[in-house]
């Protein structure tokens, strides 16, 4: 390869197609003494060295399902909920079986990640998953048998949808209560475990567009923002306007 022969931004265009360079080729590199030149070998390995830290990292959150494949199990779900928090809305839960060959780069627990890189990582989840559901408790729901009754139903509904069934759980935080499936509880488990992770951001996801949803029927509590978490701008607008049929009256609602 004679990249002295290339321009600066043929070279850029090759890099950027290039997991690896050769031995030979990255001495040519080297000896390429334009600025342009060097500063891309630098971009380049920087780049190598962040994506193979990436891969280490990913590779630690499948520890828990290594284990369990190396004892005979196959089909393992990661399960995770969002919303046990706010003081609006539904609490929906997500469970997904990964496929163990794809690794879904800068995949984390939803609560490290931007919103736009949850709905990036979303949709490759969906993509590479080898099935996922998800399951909702509503309102009504979490008022009658309280939040945690209401999570657990939520979880058993996401398990309910996978395509495949699972030979084993992996869940954040408690016991799925009345789970017909052998389960493990993470404390921790959305950063700890790969599927437990990605079944963060698949509920997450889904329930902030169901949250974005709903504003546009309640513009006053600003829902696009918090959520339904109980922000001050939100306690202010119950204070102003009461609350509306979205609201968990189980919670405590009266601020002032």
């Amino acid at each position: 390869m004679r990249f002295e022969e290339m321009t600066i931004a043929e070279l850029k265009a090759y890099l950027d197609g290039k997991e690896e360079l050769s031995p030979e080729e990255e001495e040519t590199l080297k000896a390429d003494h334009r600025r342009g030149a060097a500063a891309l070998l630098r971009n380049f390995n920087r780049e190598k060295e962040i994506y193979r830290q990436e891969e280490v990292r990913l590779k630690k959150m499948l520890s828990e399902e290594d284990h369990l494949r190396n004892k005979g199990y196959e089909a393992i779900a990661g399960v995770d909920e969002a919303g046990r928090g706010p003081l609006a809305g539904p609490v929906i839960a997500a469970a997904v079986i990964l496929d163990p060959a794809i690794l879904i780069r800068n995949l984390n627990d939803s609560k490290q990640l931007s919103s736009a890189a949850r709905e990036k990582i979303f949709d490759q989840i969906v993509f590479n998953a080898l099935s996922y559901g998800i399951g909702s408790a509503s309102r009504e729901e979490i008022d009658q048998i309280n939040i945690h009754a209401a999570s657990m139903i939520a979880m058993r509904r996401a398990l309910e949808k996978l395509a495949i069934k699972p030979d084993y759980v992996l869940v954040d935080g408690f016991f799925i209560r009345d789970c017909p499936y052998q389960q493990k509880a993470i404390k921790g488990g959305d950063t700890l475990s790969m599927s437990i992770a990605a079944a963060s951001v698949l509920a997450k996801v889904s329930r902030d567009k169901i949250m974005l949803n709903l504003h546009r029927e309640y513009p006053q509590y600003g829902f696009d923002r918090n959520m339904g978490y109980g922000t001050a701008e939100h306690r202010q607008a119950i204070s102003s306007y009461g609350p509306c049929p979205l609201h968990r009256r189980s919670f405590r609602l009266n601020y002032s």
